[in-house]
């Protein structure tokens, strides 16, 4: 029994620990994603104030409206989207944060199961 009541103890500790976010210093910035497009790391940066988002990718110049949920999630819209997938809107959550940094996770607006994990470097 005390094995027991320790263990449920532990486990009561532990699920009330929750990763600290700072979510609001990423708001705005400019940054950089690295990702593995067809085993080649690409890379990506944008600038970002708190409502839109310009990216930078492979000489092509993008941007997106934002609307933030909450401190920590949002939902990008391409400005001029080109097809009809690029009219989807995108969620995105920041799961953690460092100094000058974030883990976050993005799907398409109701497709939770594709969701996608990525970390955000903070450049400027």
């Amino acid at each position: 029994m005390r094995i027991f009541s320790s263990f449920l103890l532990f486990i009561m500790f532990i699920s009330c620990y929750t990763a600290e976010r700072d979510c609001l210093s990423f708001h705005e910035g400019v940054f950089e994603f690295e990702t593995i497009v067809n085993n080649q790391l690409e890379s990506s940066r944008f600038i970002r104030n708190d409502s839109i988002e310009i990216e930078y990718y492979k000489g092509e110049v993008d941007s997106a409206a934002i609307r933030w949920v909450n401190d920590c999630e949002c939902i990008l819209t391409k400005i001029n989207p080109e097809n009809n997938q690029e009219k989807r809107p995108i969620r995105m959550r920041i799961l953690t944060t460092k100094e000058n940094s974030y883990t976050f996770e993005y799907s398409l607006v109701g497709d939770l199961e594709n969701t996608n994990r990525g970390t955000i470097k903070r450049i400027e």
